[in-house]
């Protein structure tokens, strides 16, 4: 057996080129999981190093067998011989360039979560925490673009046909490269607006904003759009590039402290004294109101009522919307208790003529106003319904 076998070695070039191959895998597949093993005791005290190679361990799974047979081909004489092996070493070399791609991409995963596991946004005082991680995951999602289009561009260079087209489009680079340019501008816009806002930061996740109207927070940051989860769990989408390029509402930018404001009108005749000392009572007794800010004043006043605005603080912007709602219900309640004819009234004069008839009659009734309405206190004072 080993006589037909060193013969065989002898007389065969494929022969040998598979077994320096198998040999090869061998040796690099031990080498490779004694590292491992090396690296992940050493690296109990460093968490990302361990998420490193976690994430790296697939990736890593199939380049190194890919290594080893790459060298053997290149390495081997026997290569030259055989015709099908310049087939399998360009496939070789393809692979390699989209495992590396691969193993690079995961690198970045595992940063990204490494960043996510340090700093958790679900505690009280997560600003710092929002911005490291929005800078974390708008940054590595770019990057994972990026290293795919290189990836995906060292591949194709490999092709003889691709490296021609390549040359022959930079000799005549100008109406090409235009049409490239133009065709690639939403692409590169939005990598360019995902690194604007990594560095400056107008949205991070987690932040209270207000787009097209909607009321929501910043879900989700990738690296061509931005998910906001609107407060009735619908997701609005929106590109990268449109944060650029349109004004929006940040509440959160700085701090989630917020003012909120309710709005009532009331008849004249209600006296304003009790009326704050009900609303510092119901502010001491709402666990929402921070203690920084509770306010009556009268903001405007017509022909017929007062306009009431309470301005009241918060935490952040959700605790606001219950303390406002709190706020409104308490005030409306303790009005109708104490002073049940607070709502505002129409008022006119009725006289009768000589002839005894009504000087009114034949006239239409008046209509009765319209129902009272506490507007968003984000949509200014208002009027007083039915108002000209």
């Amino acid at each position: 057996m080993l006589g037909f076998l060193h013969d065989l070695w002898a007389r065969s070039p494929a022969f040998r080129l598979i077994g320096c191959a198998a040999v090869a895998l061998v040796v690099a597949m031990l080498v490779h999981r004694a590292i491992r093993a090396l690296l992940w005791r050493w690296s109990g005290d460093h968490p990302m190093v361990r998420d490193m190679l976690r994430f790296a361990r697939a990736p890593m799974g199939w380049l190194v067998p890919l290594v080893a047979l790459t060298v053997v081909l290149h390495a081997r004489p026997e290569s030259a011989l055989l015709a099908p092996v310049q087939v399998l070493s360009h496939g070789l070399v393809v692979a390699l360039i989209g495992v590396a791609t691969w193993l690079a991409v995961r690198c970045v995963q595992a940063a990204e979560a490494f960043f996510t596991r340090r700093f958790p946004v679900d505690v009280a005082d997560n600003l710092h925490a929002r911005r490291v991680l929005t800078q974390a995951r708008v940054l590595g999602r770019t990057t994972s673009v990026l290293i795919v289009l290189l990836g995906l561009a060292a591949a194709l260079m490999t092709l003889p046909l691709v490296r021609q087209i390549g040359a022959s489009l930079l000799a005549s680079a100008g109406l090409a490269g235009l049409a490239v340019g133009l065709a690639a501008k939403p692409v590169l816009g939005n990598l360019i607006a995902g690194l604007q806002i990594a560095l400056t930061q107008p949205i991070r996740l987690d932040d209270v904003v207000i787009i097209e109207g909607e009321w929501g927070r910043v879900e989700e940051i990738t690296g061509t759009y931005v998910v906001v989860r609107i407060w009735d769990e619908r997701r609005l989408v929106v590109p990268l590039n449109w944060f650029m390029e349109h004004p929006f509402q940040n509440w959160t930018r700085r701090t989630a402290q917020i003012i909120g404001t309710v709005f009532l009108w009331l008849d004249y005749r209600v006296p304003l004294a009790p009326l704050r000392e009900e609303l510092q009572r119901l502010c001491r007794e709402a666990a929402e109101w921070d203690g920084r800010v509770c306010v009556l004043q009268v903001t405007d006043a017509s022909d017929r009522a007062m306009q009431l605005r309470a301005l009241v603080s918060s935490g952040d912007s959700g605790r606001n919307w219950d303390l406002r709602c709190r706020v409104r219900e308490g005030l409306l309640a303790f009005a109708q208790t104490h002073y049940p004819d607070a709502l505002p009234r129409w008022r006119g004069e009725w006289s009768r003529a000589p002839g005894g008839e009504p000087e009114s009659a034949g006239m239409a009734p008046r209509q009765p106003p319209e129902g009272q309405r506490s507007p968003h206190p984000e949509d200014g004072a208002g009027e007083l319904p039915g108002s000209a």
